[in-house]
């Protein structure tokens, strides 16, 4: 599963380079010219990189299980496979169901907090959130709920143009900060996540 970790602490870096590259442009361009959306692309990305963790941890832990290396949990045994699976002649054959969750993850995003842990209940079998909230030192609430607002942002950055319907034409404000925090939470989760599980 060090993959999953692995790769989610690139993603978090190429998100961290935007930070750099909101700063250098910044410091070489006046106020006219509104360099904001690398702050919002930093929001969006941050969320993606995310997202993308929890579904390669999720087939990790998922692919331990079918090896015989973690015993299977409950919602592991209730999982779902396609009956193409079944029929094929290799159905017992670790990249065919790899294959298939993949596919059907493909639907699913993992960024809400329910989600996220019915994601991680296929291949952990422990209560995620209060383990996590005391590695982090915060309660499960407080992580909830910053979790969902930086999703929330990063759906209004993504799904609504960042645009206030308050002010027609007028974005919501964004500052360094909001990205800088934002990236520095999810990173402290994801990091909590692995050393959870």
């Amino acid at each position: 599963m060090n993959s999953a970790i692995n790769a989610f602490r690139l993603n978090a870096e190429r998100v961290q380079h935007l930070g750099g590259m909101y700063d250098a442009l910044s410091g070489l361009m006046t106020s006219a010219i509104d360099s904001s959306d690398l702050l919002r692309a930093q929001i969006v990305l941050t969320v993606s990189a995310l997202d993308h963790f929890v579904h390669e941890l999720t087939v990790q832990g998922m692919l331990e299980i079918f090896d015989g290396v973690k015993p299977p949990t409950d919602a592991f045994r209730k999982y779902k496979i396609s009956a193409g699976l079944l029929l094929s002649s290799n159905a017992a054959n670790r990249s065919a169901f790899e294959a298939d969750v993949r596919e059907k993850h493909s639907f699913l995003s993992f960024q809400q907090p329910d989600k996220m842990a019915d994601a991680i209940r296929l291949f952990y079998g422990k209560p995620l959130w209060s383990r996590v909230a005391a590695k982090m030192n915060k309660t499960e609430d407080a992580i909830k709920t910053q979790l969902r607002l930086i999703v929330d942002r990063r759906n209004k950055i993504a799904h609504e143009a960042d645009v206030d319907p308050s002010f027609p034409g007028a974005r919501w404000p964004i500052v360094r900060q909001d990205a800088a925090e934002a990236l520095a939470f999810v990173v402290a989760l994801c990091e909590a996540i692995n050393a959870t599980i």
